[in-house]
């Protein structure tokens, strides 16, 4: 396996680092210290024809100004938080908003606008980062002095692990995910790949996305994704008031139960023959189908973005849990650590 480092430019008088992995079979994943965003993710199709599979831009510019969260790690409480209001021990917490009435993926100034240092790690498993920072007791409102751990490694067997580890000296609450785009054709839009979600049941929303505490299942619904279905067929065949914003953004309650032997969800492009499946020791995952991306915001090369040109898989804990009881536990003690694997396989099917 190979690894590189080289200078990706410069804010706030720190250098921003971008690194690159490569492992035998020609897989190569790019990221930097800005955000941990991954900025590639080259992979070879049935042909051996290589592309980048995840959307990226093309300078830390753009990245800096982004407002689509493209490549990052999200944090310290990843999806939305209901009014930005939350409660521990009976003390109120007043986060801000940034997503109408709602807190989302971390505020104002989240994870992903984070310098975050880094170090090039080597162990048996493969070879990557490792990235730590550290968010400040009261920082967007979270209490708490929160260190963060988040290490990328990409192995010889096409695996790409992200192992998030964090700690705190106050009961706080946290959700971490990472916010990769992914589209296997690598242009065009995603509406010919083919999804499935090892997810018995998800979250139904009010009119803000909060969930309303319920877990529904997605029995005879436009959700069950247990089978691999075309994107574009759910589109069409979906009932009025079934999709948010024209597409889906809807959590799932995955039936993996932090299995990192069970896949939890999985993308196939037919014409290329790349497949990526999703292993996960989190409870949910967020699949958004890149609803709000236009062509107003220009990618990498100038090529601009255009609706429905990706999708996201985010592993997490469900959204809004920090005001909803029945769902799992997002209270991080002093003393305890937060731990989540979530494991993304390259490969291909003929």
């Amino acid at each position: 396996m190979h690894f590189s480092r080289k200078r990706f430019g410069v804010l706030h008088e720190r250098e921003i680092d971008l690194y690159t992995i490569d492992n035998e079979n020609g897989v190569v994943v790019s990221l930097t210290n800005f955000g941990g965003i991954i900025t590639s993710i080259r992979t070879p199709d049935i042909q051996g024809k290589y592309t980048n599979i995840a959307l990226c831009y093309g300078s830390l510019e753009d990245y800096v100004k982004d407002h689509a969260y493209i490549g990052c790690i999200v944090g310290r409480y990843a999806n939305r938080i209901n009014k930005g209001v939350y409660f521990v021990d009976g003390q109120r917490y007043q986060l801000h908003c940034n997503d109408g009435p709602n807190h989302l993926h971390g505020g104002r100034q989240g994870y992903n606008k984070k310098i975050w240092e880094s170090e090039p790690v080597r162990e048996k498993r493969g070879c990557g980062v490792k990235l730590s920072v550290t968010s400040p007791d009261g920082e967007e409102g979270y209490p708490g002095t929160v260190d963060v751990q988040v290490l990328y490694l990409l192995t010889p067997g096409n695996e790409l692990i992200v192992d998030y580890v964090a700690a705190t000296d106050m009961r706080t609450v946290i959700n971490l995910t990472q916010h990769s785009y992914f589209n296997l054709a690598g242009s065009g839009t995603i509406l010919d790949h083919l999804v499935r979600i090892n997810g018995s049941g998800y979250t139904p929303v009010d009119e803000n996305l909060i969930p309303t505490g319920a877990v529904d299942t997605v029995d005879g619904t436009i959700y069950d994704l247990r089978d691999e279905k075309r994107i574009e067929h759910l589109f069409m065949e979906a009932e009025e008031g079934a999709l948010i914003d024209g597409g889906f953004d809807h959590n799932f309650v995955l039936d993996s139960n932090g299995d990192l032997s069970r896949t939890a969800a999985s993308l196939y492009h037919p014409e290329s023959g790349r497949l990526l499946e999703i292993y996960t020791t989190k409870p949910g995952m967020q699949f958004y189908t890149a609803n709000h991306l236009d062509e107003e915001m220009i990618g990498h090369g100038g090529k601009p973005f255009c609706r429905h040109g990706a999708v996201c898989l985010e592993t997490q804990f469900f959204p809004d849990s920090p005001n909803q009881s029945a769902f799992p536990s997002v209270v991080l003690e002093p003393g305890h650590v937060y731990k989540q694997i979530t494991k993304y396989r390259f490969g291909l099917r003929h």
